[in-house]
């Protein structure tokens, strides 16, 4: 069979095509492995060690998302510094000689605040997410030329000599396509000619799109892509799997589920011998931090801390050192997987040897076991191997294993936290009330309750509902508010008076509470929380927050006058900067027992270069910054059902730290102990 060529025009560099078995760079077939590791996740100076420590893992590529909601904050103001420096990121692959695989998206979803989304695409006027929808079209087509623009003129792509192999538009759309009716197939097919259209001379990709139009390759995301993938919709595309999810991102209240090493190194190896892959991307390779108020909702802080490098990018054995030799044993025979021929043989009911024949005789065989329940002893060319279940073995010359995946050698790590300051004094703290909003100190009002995220505008996590309500009698009554999420924290007259949130399964929830009101006015106050934005599916623009309705004594208020606050005092006066800071007078602690405060403290770095963690383990929920920086939002007091919470070290890395002085700020809202926080280093050590 003749077996076309598909080929991308060079601007002078290198040359990347593809056929229905590989990638073809610069005239060679490539199998490649490839990592995503996400440049806001980390720092500037975290990359180079994350980097080198993928490349050391015998990784050939690092796969980036483009954050579109960092770089393009406002309507054509653009942010590409610190974190947000796309072009530094790729240019220190380029130099550890990997290759690039740029996902612009430029929806992301990946458990990123809004999918990566700026939230001012929302007020656009007819604005329809991800849809055959002229307003998103002319955003999106924008934003991805501004990207491809950027890459070209740094020549970062391989046609120009760079290290950009792939990218991609888009990002799992066949799961929301159905949604859009007669808006999903048009838009898919814009998509694609419009990227294509931007002559990068390097492939596009769309993952989870099954019927990606030419010449995009369609990708496959997921778990098991050896079992559950389609497969190239055309016989000259080659088999790519974009996400091999190395764990399962975590959310409050859940229990982390570890995915094994050798579950993964399964996967891997099927997918190579069933589907023909010749690239394989680990989604995450190095999970990092999602700082600040970037998680989406009701997702940690940290990220796919149980990737093969750790939330501080440190090694986390068994499974970086188990892949690296995987790697290492596919690299062995590569050449022949890529050239050869293939032939399958039965070796038992659930046993199967795929055999690869070169043109000069080369030998490489998969020999696969996909019994869950039992080792297999089966022959194959006269000689006896015993395959453990649900496993492969990997024989580069057709006679010696050199891998099998159930079989780890690398030894397990463990992760120590060590103290090194502790907070532990109360002359060490000073604490600041946070002021609860009143319906007469608001100067914004409506005579309904509004919709939380476009009231916000994603400034801030909180909003203030306030009104005053009349009673002709003292009277002990009850009070219920229905809300969309995420959290809620109810005062009548000053007084605190109850709270509830939802779960990230069911965002919804009710608060009902009795309470005691005064003849005359009485202030409710009712404050809203956030804990990110949602970040997938159909109609996101359409999407709901915030308080619903409110009902005291059976008398429903939700069309009474509501008087609004957007934020804290505290954010809005900034006492987490240092500046800020001294802008107000702090109190000594404790000066009252109270919800919604301010805590402030200074520390000196820890010496050394272990990377550097925060136990919150003695706080409820909130936020917290080092030095003006957010290190994202906690929530200690969400437990799972094994009564344990979700994350209780919070990294703080190097970068954000000085010598001495270091200012610790933050805003807890249910009352946490900051007596017991402490400053650790993190270390691992191999058992």
């Amino acid at each position: 069979m003749l077996v076309l060529l598909v080929s991308f025009i060079s601007c002078g560099g290198g040359e990347v095509r593809y056929d229905g078995r590989s990638l073809i760079i610069n005239g060679q077939r490539k199998l490649l492995f490839s990592g995503s590791i996400h440049y806001p996740r980390s720092t500037p100076d975290m990359w180079p060690s994350l980097i080198s420590k993928a490349k050391q893992g015998g990784l050939h590529a690092i796969d980036t998302y483009a954050f579109w909601n960092l770089h393009e904050p406002r309507p054509g103001q653009y942010d590409f510094s610190g974190r947000n420096d796309i072009v530094r990121f790729i240019k220190e692959v380029q130099s550890e000689g990997l290759y690039v695989c740029l996902r612009i998206g430029p929806f992301i979803e990946a458990e990123w605040s809004y999918g990566g989304l700026p939230f001012w695409l929302h007020d656009i006027p007819g604005m329809v997410f991800r849809s055959d929808n002229e307003p998103w079209k002319i955003h999106m087509q924008n934003f991805t030329t501004k990207i491809v623009n950027m890459m070209k003129s740094e020549n970062l792509f391989a046609s120009q000599g760079g290290p950009i192999i792939l990218s991609q538009i888009e990002n799992e759309y066949q799961n929301v396509e159905k949604a859009f009716g007669n808006k999903g197939p048009p838009y898919v097919r814009w998509a694609a000619e419009m990227a294509v259209g931007l002559k990068t001379g390097v492939p596009w990709v769309m993952c989870k799109q099954d019927d990606a139009p030419d010449p995009v390759i369609n990708a496959c995301n997921g778990l098991k892509c050896g079992e559950t993938f389609v497969g190239p919709n055309s016989p000259n595309k080659p088999a790519i799997w974009t996400e091999n999810w190395t764990h399962f991102y975590d959310v409050y209240g859940n229990i982390t589920k570890i995915r094994p090493a050798e579950d993964i190194a399964y996967h891997v190896a099927l997918f190579i011998v069933k589907m023909n892959g010749s690239y394989i991307n680990y989604y995450m390779y190095h999970g990092g931090t999602n700082f600040g108020r970037n998680a989406a909702a009701f997702d940690i802080t940290s990220y796919y801390d149980p990737a093969p490098l750790d939330e501080y990018g440190l090694i986390r054995e068994p499974k970086w050192g188990h892949l690296k030799e995987l790697h290492a044993a596919v690299n062995l025979c590569s050449d022949t997987l890529l050239h050869g021929t293939q032939t399958n043989i039965s070796l038992g009911a659930l046993q199967q040897a795929y055999v690869y024949k070169g043109v000069k005789n080369e030998c490489a065989a998969f020999l696969v076991n996909t019994d869950g329940a039992k080792d297999a002893s089966v022959q194959f060319q006269n000689q006896t191997y015993i395959i453990p279940r649900k496993s492969i073995s990997i024989l580069p010359d057709c006679k010696t294993e050199a891998f099998n995946t159930a079989k780890v050698s690398s030894k397990e790590s463990t992760r120590a936290m060590t103290p090194m300051v502790k907070l532990d004094s109360k002359e060490m703290w000073e604490e600041l009330d946070e002021a609860i909003a009143v319906f007469g100190n608001t100067s914004w009002k409506s005579n309904s309750l509004l919709e939380q995220m476009n009231t916000t505008k994603d400034t801030s996590d909180y909003l203030w509902y306030t009104a005053s309500y009349e009673q002709s009698a003292e009277q002990s009554t009850m009070i219920r508010v229905n809300s969309r999420g995420h959290v809620l924290r109810a005062f009548v007259n000053g007084e605190f008076i109850g709270s509830g949130h939802g779960t990230f399964g069911n965002q919804r929830f009710i608060l009902e509470k009795n309470v005691s009101l005064k003849r005359g006015v009485n202030d409710i106050s009712l404050l809203s929380i956030m804990v990110g934005l949602p970040d997938s599916g159909a109609y996101m623009e359409r999407r709901a927050s915030g308080l619903e309705n409110v009902v005291i004594g059976g008398k429903d208020l939700s069309n009474l006058s509501w008087g609004y606050q957007v934020g804290l005092n505290g954010e809005n006066m900034q006492v987490y900067t240092q500046d800020g800071s001294q802008k107000v007078k702090w109190n000594k602690f404790p000066s009252s027992s109270r919800q919604l405060k301010w805590y402030k403290s200074k520390f000196d770095a820890p010496k050394g270069n272990d990377p550097v963690a925060l136990n919150l383990g003695s706080m409820g929920k909130g936020q917290v910054w080092i030095n003006g920086e957010s290190i994202g939002r906690y929530w200690i007091s969400f437990l799972n059902s094994q009564g344990s919470p979700s994350q209780i070290w919070y990294h703080i890395p190097r970068s954000f730290l000085k010598a001495k002085d270091n200012l610790l700020v933050m805003f807890e809202e249910e009352g946490g102990n900051p007596l017991g926080i402490s400053v650790d280093t993190v270390s691992v050590a191999v058992a």
